[in-house]
């Protein structure tokens, strides 16, 4: 492994969840390493016209949440153009108390496949893009007391300086399985892909919505108007000041109050070292 001499943080973080587990692992790495390290957030598309490019003394924690048990459609296609150019990496995805599915092995192939080599990886946990009660408040400071000792465990593992070769063990399927379905109340899947959220008496339009959407899909010119997709992230909803962002479709609904009701467990972090 080439010596390390800056460490990245890097991610696509909606809500934030992402960005507050990936940066405590970062900093927590530089700290112990003595060097110094950077944010490169993809979160808004303007970041997204040019591929990551890192160097081969680069440590990145790469970091994204898990929609529907796999590596965000869109997000991955962006992923995959990066540079890696040898440079390690730590793959790391967030996911709302159900499961990461086969998230963080897809995130992994592609780091790997863009020149980046896997040292370790994580599963954390997140409160869900859809509810304000699943994985209410998470990453929280028990998770956040792990991602720390998490940097601990790879900084151990830097300094026995062995020489692996092949991507870290983690778990998952490949083939990867496909995304996860919502169920409807009638038993079958529902497809929500095109359902957007709507907007209430109580909006002021200050915009924020507009400004925070990663997609770049609610107009700012009309908030109430979409001029492209709807990734169903939550960072519309989730930032609006005065509530005013909201989901009515019926689907949709079920399969939120199904998930808060069904995955009342607390789920723990998963690391890979």
């Amino acid at each position: 492994m080439n010596k390390i001499t800056k460490i990245k943080a890097v991610y696509f973080s909606p809500t934030g969840t992402t960005k507050k587990t990936v940066n405590t692992i970062a900093e927590n790495l530089a700290e112990k390493l003595k060097i110094s390290w950077e944010i490169d957030d993809f979160t808004l598309p303007s970041r997204r016209n040019t591929p990551l490019v890192f160097e081969k003394n680069e440590l990145i924690v790469f970091g994204v949440p898990v929609y529907a048990g796999r590596v965000p459609n869109i997000i991955i296609k962006y992923i995959a153009t990066l540079q890696g150019n040898s440079a390690a990496g730590i793959p790391v995805v967030l996911y709302g108390n159900r499961n990461y599915d086969d998230a963080l092995i897809e995130l992994r192939d592609t780091l790997e496949a863009g020149g980046i080599h896997t040292i370790a990886a994580g599963a954390f946990i997140g409160e869900h893009s859809f509810s304000h009660i699943l994985a209410a408040g998470r990453p929280d400071k028990q998770d956040l007391s792990i991602a720390r000792q998490f940097s601990h465990i790879i900084v151990e593992k830097l300094k026995e300086k062995t020489n692996q070769t092949s991507p870290i063990t983690v778990k998952g399927h490949t083939p990867y399985r496909s995304y996860y379905r919502p169920i409807v109340k009638d038993g079958m899947h529902a497809d929500i892909r095109k359902v957007v959220s709507k907007v209430n008496d109580s909006c002021t339009n200050c915009g924020i919505c507009a400004s925070v959407c990663p997609m770049g899909s609610i107009s700012k010119k009309d908030i109430r108007s979409y001029i492209g997709i709807c990734i169903k992230c939550g960072a519309c909803i989730k930032s609006c000041p005065v509530q005013a962002r909201y989901y009515d479709d019926p689907s949709y609904l079920f399969h939120k109050e199904n998930l808060e009701e069904t995955y009342t467990r607390r789920a723990e972090p998963e690391l890979f070292v």
